[in-house]
């Protein structure tokens, strides 16, 4: 294994001349590349017809890169159909949402329920494995690759019916889940069941439904269905290989999958980070927190990245000088153990040729993104092992739960405008800008560690997480809990008490009524200096105290943020009774954090973004990330060393930290 965090990234030679493979790998070499991902879309490649394998190129990958001193994560090549497999089976092209069954085309192509596509993939990561599993150069499996989207065809409403028989047993349970009173829609056979379809209860898109256990049941079958076929292909690879760990890419914050089903089946967690384009640093760092969460904290890969620019949007900015480098450290500060780009060469044609790439069209290695590359493997071998394995000693939480964001956002009222993933980051945000650093977690975490546990948007409560709550209050910890919290149980039904329902006694609140505006409604909050949207839930307090209320309308007055103190050792549980902006939300959270002293030393510099890695041995490790385009003139809080530099700083001493710059201290 190697003693620095591992370098490299997407790698498709077989788009090229062999006579190319040569230059590529002495200007790996310059990188400092070591890991090189192979074989993503091999399928037709290394199988072009039913029964005819060709190993040949593959071979000849897995060699170069083993005498070149390389290793690779090996793909299964499963993500995309070849045309042959469509051709005599027209059943593994999906069925859309419309019911249409796709022709051959595009990629993330196949029906994950289709006997026909799971029995070819299957059997093409059997052989890949029986033949590559004691190959030098094998780091990692990477199965498909960036799995996602659904199919309505009849072999997943067949398959749905089953995953129901399974989950609910008895059509009395599945009725009662789903309210199927409600228009008449009560089933007296699972056959009677359709997937939830534009031919079905939708009529303006997946999020448009009356009936929304039953479109969260597909979801969650769906998530299911991609998962079988990950499983599938990761036993026939334990069958030949029982020892290399086994991932599959993710892609953050992405709606369609349920990453935390997903998460105990990995043997590391890995994901393609390409944020949107106007997001603020904190977006990607939410990201990388959760997939750290996906593990208990353990390290993840940075699987995909540009080192440029990406292809896919309709504008495509550049990554400015110094960008990469600063996004790089981003990851490796929030849990990354491995940093990979796509793409290490630019693809010649189709649809990702504009996309950025560590070596262009024309090979060479003066130009600015190349150096930026090879200065960064530079610095990865100055910097050694010292991170790998490290992790974050977080003592604030944060929940993240795909059935509410799901539910939230299928649900018929309050508001269609409301985003899950806006609040939950907003809150985020607040508490990374305030220097704390935070573990984003299921519902199904284990909580005693925290003294801060963040809750927005909280819809669907589950299980027994209302008492474990309740628990962190009562030990002296602090709960904050946001408006459309605690409002269903885990079919998506109103709970039949005051809202919000379980969370209600913790809160000390009640709510009886909420009022919906149109985005540009601003209600003004007076005693934050602040504004809200969106949403107003009418707060009666029940042993809460108000922290902040409503400006105006018939509830002005009444309360807009709460705090309840609970239990004997200090513990508070805050409500957030409306979408604040974000200068709101910050003096909450910050607020909420002080009281336990999690507010960062380094606060009050806009901009700075910090964050702490524990390594086995306890060496403890600062990330200071400088995201503004001026410099950041700080004052040491403790004496370290920068591992980039060199340079020993002590307590007190000023740091100036470059636009853009890193400094990476080991106090």
């Amino acid at each position: 294994m190697t003693s620095k965090i591992r370098y490299g990234g997407d790698y498709n030679p077989e788009q090229w001349p062999e006579e190319v493979w040569d230059e590529d790998h002495r200007l790996f070499t310059r990188a400092g590349i070591d890991t090189l991902t192979v074989g993503v879309f091999s399928w037709a490649l290394t199988q072009p017809a039913p029964d005819t394998f060709d190993f040949t190129v593959l071979d000849r990958i897995l060699d170069r890169a083993a005498a070149e001193g390389r290793q690779v994560c090996l793909a299964t090549g499963t993500a995309a159909l070849p045309p042959w497999l469509a051709k005599r089976h027209p059943e593994v092209n999906r069925t859309d949402f419309e019911g249409r069954r796709h022709r051959y085309g595009q990629r993330h192509n196949f029906c994950p329920s289709s006997p026909a596509y799971r029995r070819h993939a299957t059997a093409l990561a059997a052989l890949l494995a029986e033949r590559y599993a004691r190959h030098p150069a094998l780091l990692a499996w990477h199965i498909n690759n960036e799995y996602g989207g659904a199919c309505y065809c009849e072999m997943c409403a067949d398959a749905f019916r089953t995953w129901l028989r399974d989950r609910y047993v008895t059509l009395d349970a599945l009725n009662d889940a789903w309210c199927t009173t409600i228009w008449s829609h009560r089933y007296t056979d699972f056959d009677e069941i359709e997937p939830p379809s534009a031919l079905t209860e939708h009529w303006r898109g997946p999020d448009h439904t009356a009936f929304q256990g039953t479109t969260l049941d597909y979801f969650r079958f769906t998530t299911d269905a991609l998962l079988g076929c990950f499983l599938a292909e990761k036993e026939v690879i334990r069958a030949h290989d029982p020892d290399t760990p086994v991932t599959t890419n993710f892609m953050g914050m992405f709606r369609p999958l349920d990453y935390h089903r997903w998460a105990p089946h990995l043997d590391f967690a890995s994901w393609d980070s390409y944020p949107p384009l106007d997001a603020p640093p904190t977006w990607p760092a939410l990201a990388h927190d959760l997939m750290r969460g996906l593990k208990d904290g353990a390290p993840f890969w940075l699987m995909e990245q540009t080192p440029s620019t990406t292809a896919c949007r309709d504008v495509n900015p550049l990554r400015r000088p110094g960008e990469l480098r600063l996004a790089t450290y981003q990851a490796i500060a929030h849990g990354a153990d491995a940093a990979l780009y796509f793409q290490m060469r630019a693809s010649r044609g189709a649809c990702e040729k504009y996309h950025g790439a560590v070596i262009g069209h024309a090979g060479r290695d003066d130009t600015r993104v190349f150096r930026e590359v090879a200065a960064i493997g530079r610095e990865f071998a100055e910097l050694g092992d010292i991170t790998l394995g490290a992790r974050t000693p977080a003592r604030t939480a944060l929940l993240f739960d795909w059935d509410s964001w799901w539910a939230l956002e299928i649900s018929d009222g309050p508001s269609r405008p409301l985003k899950y993933q806006n609040v939950v980051h907003a809150y985020y945000r607040a508490a990374r800008e305030a220097g704390a650093d935070v573990d984003v977690l299921p519902q199904t975490a284990d909580l005693t560690g925290y003294d801060v546990v963040l809750a927005p948007v909280l819809h669907m409560v589950k299980g027994d997480l209302a008492d474990r709550l309740e628990a962190v209050a009562a030990r002296g910890g602090t709960v904050l809990a946001t408006f459309l919290s605690g409002r269903v149980d885990e079919h998506d039904r109103a709970f039949l008490t005051d809202v919000p329902g379980p969370l209600a006694p913790l809160m000390g609140i009640r709510v009886d009524e909420w009022d919906s505006r149109p985005p540009e409604f601003v209600q003004p909050v007076p005693e934050l200096s602040a504004e809200a949207r969106l949403v107003f839930e009418i707060v009666l307090p029940r042993g809460a105290e108000p922290v902040a209320t409503y400006g105006t309308d018939f509830y002005a007055g009444t309360p807009a943020v709460t705090r309840n103190r609970y239990g004997e050792r200090g513990g508070e549980a805050w409500y957030v009774a409306t979408a604040l902006d974000q200068p709101g939300v910050d003096q909450v959270v910050r607020r909420v954090l002080a009281r336990h002293d999690l507010i960062g030393p380094y606060v009050e510099h806009p901009g700075l973004e910090t964050a702490t890695r524990v390594a086995p041995d306890g060496t403890r490790v600062l990330f200071l990330l400088n995201h503004a385009t001026q410099p950041a003139r700080l004052t040491a809080h403790a004496a370290a060393t920068d591992l980039l530099t060199g340079k020993r700083v002590e307590e007190g001493e000023a740091l100036t930290l470059d636009p853009l710059g890193t400094a990476i201290l080991r106090l």
